[in-house]
């Protein structure tokens, strides 16, 4: 370190300019008068008493009458102990800067505008590890395979998985083994197109960054029921509902698990107009308390307000309207509706089909 960075360093330190000054030529002198010491550097002779005074105080140097006032520089030890301190101090804000840009109290907020994908992306790992419900994700190959121990992890807790993959390029992607998705993801589909990143997770978070091409690049955090609804119909309808399955883990036969009620309806409505028996366990939510309840009964009769005649396949998003089932057990009968229901007895977050006859 040269003399001027030396001085530099002294004033991000807390000295002033002529502080400085006059304490890098003190050292280079040992000791000296006043006059001497303000002709060896750029402090005014009539500044130079104030400047010493103020030295003093800050324990950098000590001054001495002999016929004049002198001054010398003190034990460097207390200085070096404060700078250092000051070091560490610096240090340890610079970490917590980076820190708190970087991982924003989202904990605290319904939606959170960031600027790292990295942000994003541990965001929902996080989420991902602790779900138990549903997950559903949009991610390129090379991000599955740094998020399968999380999804690993979800699908071990019970949760549906659901792995929408895609290439950053619009390029075909390359055959991944079904191992690879075996006791990671429920069911895995293929888009040939570039997405953007996304991730919806127990019906509560989502997280969201445009694809790596995108002029605009930020992240969306999602803490919030309603907002989490948006993004899972972008995720069914954009990256979901039209692609090619490759991969599945579930069956033809019972127990057959739905985590969205659409879906449950595509599947059950042909059935129950051949006159097949559907028993079915629903998991979910009183609409009236949000009390946790589940039960095994009888589908009876399927609503929905699309005009497709009954023959037809409904797609997801002619489905866009109420859709909801009729369920009676040995003691009641519900009616059961989908996430965000307000008109049905109950929300299912999960509809297992036990047994068709």
């Amino acid at each position: 370190m040269d003399t001027a960075e030396l001085r530099t360093a002294l004033r991000n330190a807390g000295l002033s300019q002529y502080q400085a000054e006059a304490y890098v030529a003190l050292l280079q002198l040992g000791a000296a008068s006043a006059t001497e010491l303000a002709d060896a550097c750029a402090v005014p002779t009539a500044r130079i008493y104030d400047v010493l005074r103020d030295l003093e105080a800050k324990g950098y140097i000590e001054t001495y009458e002999q016929d004049s006032l002198h001054a010398r520089a003190c034990d460097p030890q207390s200085v070096m102990e404060d700078l250092q301190n000051r070091a560490v101090q610096l240090d340890e804000a610079a970490t917590e800067i980076e820190t708190r840009w970087q991982q924003p109290a989202v904990d605290k907020h319904m939606l959170s505008i960031v600027k790292r994908f990295e942000t994003v992306f541990n965001r929902a790992e996080e989420m991902i590890r602790d779900a138990d419900g549903e997950v559903q994700l949009s991610v390129t190959p090379e991000q599955f395979e740094e998020l399968k121990p999380a999804l690993t992890t979800a699908y071990e807790n019970g949760a549906l998985v659901k792995v929408s993959v895609h290439c950053e390029q619009a390029t075909k992607l390359d055959t991944i083994a079904d191992d690879e998705y075996h006791g990671v993801a429920t069911e895995v589909r293929h888009r040939d197109l570039p997405t953007p990143f996304v991730a919806i997770v127990d019906r509560t978070g989502a997280c969201f960054a445009p694809h790596e091409n995108s002029v605009n690049q930020y992240g969306v955090l999602v803490d919030d029921y309603t907002l989490a609804y948006v993004f899972h119909w972008y995720f069914q309808t954009a990256l979901w509902e039209v692609w090619d399955v490759v991969y599945t883990a579930q069956t033809a036969e019972p127990p057959i698990v739905y985590s969205d009620i659409r879906h449950f309806v595509q599947d059950a409505e042909p059935l129950l107009h051949d006159g097949k028996r559907i028993v079915a366990h629903v998991n979910g939510y009183e609409t009236g308390d949000r009390e946790p309840t589940e039960f095994t009964g009888e589908v009876t009769d399927v609503y929905h307000t699309s005009v497709s005649s009954p023959d037809d396949t409904l797609s997801f998003s002619e489905l866009a309207g109420q859709v909801c089932i009729t369920v009676e057990t040995d003691e009641e009968t519900y009616s059961v509706g989908g996430w965000g229901a307000m008109l049905e007895d109950v929300e299912a977050n999960r509809i297992t089909v036990e047994a068709i006859s």
